[in-house]
């Protein structure tokens, strides 16, 4: 009978690394250097609420500001990683995000590529969300490509690796070298073609980050803080000669996954993805035609 209930209580009580997923065989932030903050980026807004220690930068949204960086040269490929260490306990309608886009360059008509943090209430975890923008307006049409995860890991507690993997025909989202989500070029006009900067910010998005709008950020927990290091952004630059080569996810030049990769990418989404617009039945399906199959 004992160990009957021994037996049980095992298929009931996960073990502690029940949630991890099977190691991906390749590791491509292990192809790039970490990069000096200073060499790569410079301050955009909020440089007040920045703090840079032995090229860990940190930034903070506090009810005066938030704050942002972006890289000084844009990109039309590359690989763009950071180790990024969250706050814990209350911050819900705050954003730390690190992406891609060309807003400045192309107001009102601009590319994105999103990783964010959507901050949380006390005791859920946090929401990390991909998305990406093709030639997205500011008058309500942005079509929105969005895919989140809650992680296998608790963002606050330690550096994780997040990535961005851009070439001319697939973007590809890492974590810890994990591939969470490929994003494949089936035309021009849903793709981002045109050259992209880098940036990282922390700032207020109180009417949709957390549940829909559901929690505001609230200050009395202020200020909210993300820690950024291990800087990398390798790859073809808008100023490269026209025959640089895009990097690659995988060991192979042509780009792609691995079957591991894909096998580990596909467990991701099993067992850790928590939307995906494509299988979102309340969307404009015509919009999104790499959701038709």
């Amino acid at each position: 009978m004992v160990l009957f209930l021994f037996f049980l209580l095992a298929l009931l009580v996960p073990s502690s690394n029940a949630g991890w997923p099977p190691s991906p065989g390749y590791w491509p932030s292990s192809k790039f250097r970490s990069m000096s903050f200073y060499k790569g980026f410079r301050s955009l807004w909020g440089p007040q609420h920045q703090n840079l220690d032995q090229n860990a930068l940190t930034i903070w949204l506090d009810r005066t500001t938030g704050s942002g960086f972006k890289s000084v040269r844009p990109f039309r490929s590359g690989y763009f990683g950071s180790s990024i260490k969250l706050q814990p306990g209350y911050t819900a309608g705050v954003i730390t995000a690190f992406y891609l886009s060309n807003s400045e360059a192309h107001p009102g008509y601009h590319d994105e590529v999103d990783i964010e943090f959507l901050g949380t209430t006390f005791g859920k975890p946090y929401t990390l969300q991909t998305n990406v923008y093709i030639r997205g307006s500011g008058d309500g049409k942005i079509i929105g490509r969005e895919m989140k995860f809650h992680l296998w890991f608790d963002p606050t507690q330690h550096f994780h690796h997040y990535a961005i993997l851009w070439s001319p025909k697939e973007i590809i989202f890492l974590v810890d070298d994990v591939p969470i989500r490929r994003y494949q070029r089936k035309s021009a006009a849903t793709f981002p073609l045109r050259p992209m900067w880098l940036y990282g910010s922390i700032w207020d998005a109180s009417s949709w980050a957390t549940e829909d709008g559901k929690y505001k950020a609230d200050y009395r927990y202020q200020p909210f803080v993300a820690k950024f290091t291990n800087f990398k952004a390798g790859g073809c630059s808008a100023y490269s000669p026209a025959w640089c080569h895009p990097v690659s996810a995988s060991p192979f030049r042509s780009g792609g996954l691995t079957r591991q990769q894909y096998r580990v990418m596909k467990w991701v989404q099993a067992n850790h993805m928590v939307y995906d617009y494509c299988g979102d039945f309340k969307r404009d399906h015509s919009l999104t035609p790499e959701c038709w199959g």
